[in-house]
């Protein structure tokens, strides 16, 4: 299954913001990476601005190129304004889901978590980490990975009240998405009408 495999503090550092989780290295570079990254003052063209979001939220909900092509057709179909949907839809993937509810440190680890079946929705193994949540279904950690250390050191401490959208059920360890949230309530540094324009030209 493809993903993207190459060095993650030198994407942070081309957009200048920690986009793949706490990263160290970032706090120490914050120029863009190669020879010239300090010097760098070259003012992008508003193609390359558009291309530069686009490639953020890529990065950030871990989706290649035609995986993220796919998602904005089907955003661009669906009644609504078409970046805060294409936003949503991230946010609903299983991988992103897990991380949200703190279950993962990272979007990296919530997706290996959901490749290695250890988690459920609605009591079902959900092996497949761009599965869609719907609204209402409950997504937690599989009964005998309760125990997993990766598990547990995620949880201790997580603050599951930071997404109104969500609501977390201790028992389970796991919570439900009560409604696709709101563009105000998605923490992501993303500027979703760029990407329209880009796809719209």
């Amino acid at each position: 299954m493809a993903r993207y495999t190459g060095p993650k503090s030198k994407i942070a550092r081309k957009f200048g913001e920690p986009i793949f989780g706490e990263d160290k290295v970032l706090a120490k570079r914050t120029n863009p990476p190669g020879q010239h990254g300090a010097n760098r003052r070259r003012k992008l063209s508003e193609y390359g601005t558009q291309l530069r979001e686009k490639q953020k939220a890529k990065y950030t909900y871990g989706v290649l190129e035609r995986q993220f092509r796919n998602l904005f057709d089907k955003a661009s179909r669906s009644k609504g304004v078409t970046g805060e949907v294409l936003l949503q839809m991230l946010e609903a993937r299983l991988d992103n889901m897990v991380y949200r509810l703190g279950i993962a440190k990272t979007r990296a680890a919530a997706r290996q978590l959901v490749l290695h079946r250890h988690i459920t929705v609605d009591g079902n193994v959900v092996n497949i980490p761009s599965y869609s949540v719907n609204p209402g279904q409950l997504v937690a950690v599989r009964e005998k990975s309760k125990s997993l250390e990766v598990v547990q050191d995620a949880l201790a401490g997580f603050n599951h009240s930071k997404y109104p959208w969500i609501e977390w059920d201790e028992n389970a360890k796991g919570g439900k998405m009560l409604n696709l949230p709101q563009r105000e309530d998605i923490p992501e540094n993303i500027k979703e009408q760029l990407i329209v324009e880009l796809y719209s030209k």
